[in-house]
């Protein structure tokens, strides 16, 4: 997938700042609950707080691991409805200037472009997903660990296909373009009431050869699709629903470093001006030691 840059939109300013980090305006911090225009969020609730328990991480895990053609989740319910409702009517909100149409032989898409300016509980929505606790889930659940966010949203962010629109089956692109990162995983959730099989549109989980399984674009369906070899995927079958709705969704990247969780030395740490005189022994020291000897000597010092 790719992402093309436009001018953000531009949405009004709070009289009176605000106490919360969120960046946009339209936030009301009411004791545990957020207003967006008029709708009380529960703060502890926009996430299902029983996916978060580690017998159900667990369980998960087994689940995306035995998943077919290639391991997959697929999950009801894991966010607040009243958010992702309101998510759903942002889309109607953003400026004309805030989307890019992406036209091919192989692909007929409608997305946010890359960086803009969202919606406040669009943003509320890519905040949890972007988050630190978040991402740990998403590591105890995928197997995937140290994974980084992308909060500009390359390749992701809204996602609408309108009448007739297709997506030839794929595999998501590699690497970051612009950090480098190793892409690890796409995450989307669904926007779209009373979805009916018979609009076509689904996505489609290939092998080498056929479809295997789909997966209706059901409002408040979310799906983990790691990236891999073979995790081709699409929407081939054109989107024909009787009122012409579009089928909608919201969709982050996650990435990984290939030198995450390693030890970097003193790279990884602070430099002093001025070193204690012990540690200017201890670092004479480990120069003049092999470091299978160095690592053996530090091992039995912390026993």
């Amino acid at each position: 997938m790719s992402a093309q840059l436009s001018q953000p939109i531009e949405l009004p300013v709070l009289d009176q700042p605000m106490p919360l980090p969120f960046p946009l305006a339209g936030l009301e911090p009411q004791g545990d609950y957020l207003s967006i225009r008029g709708v009380r969020l529960p703060l502890g609730e926009l996430v299902d707080p029983t996916f978060l328990e580690p017998q159900r991480r667990a369980d998960l895990r087994r689940q995306l691991q035995a998943a077919k053609p290639f391991a997959h989740l697929v999950v009801d319910g894991l966010f607040h409805p009243a958010l992702l409702e309101l998510v759903a009517e942002e889309f109607d909100l953003q400026a004309e200037t805030s989307w890019a149409d992406v036209t091919s032989r192989y692909e007929r898409l409608r997305r946010s472009g890359f960086n803009v300016r969202l919606g406040p509980a669009t943003q509320l929505y890519f905040d949890i997903v972007n988050s630190g606790w978040f991402g740990e889930w998403l590591s105890s659940v995928s197997g995937a660990p140290y994974l980084l966010p992308d909060p500009k949203l390359f390749g992701g962010g809204l996602h609408e296909s309108r009448t007739g629109a297709t997506f030839a089956v794929h595999r998501d692109f590699n690497r970051h373009p612009h950090l480098g990162l190793k892409n690890e995983m796409v995450f989307i959730t669904y926007l779209n009431k009373g979805w009916d099989p018979e609009w076509g549109s689904a996505l489609e989980l290939w092998d080498r050869k056929r479809c295997v399984s789909t997966i209706q674009p059901e409002f408040g369906r979310t799906i983990l699709l790691p990236h891999g070899p073979n995790s081709f995927h699409g929407h081939t079958k054109p989107l024909q629903a009787a009122d012409g709705r579009p089928r909608r969704s919201v969709a982050a990247y996650f990435y990984s470093s290939e030198p995450a969780g390693r030890q970097h030395g003193v790279e990884a740490g602070s430099v002093f001006m001025q070193k204690h005189h012990a540690d200017r022994i201890k670092a004479v020291a480990r120069m003049l030691t092999p470091p299978l000897l160095w690592g053996l000597a530090r091992r039995v010092i912390q026993r």
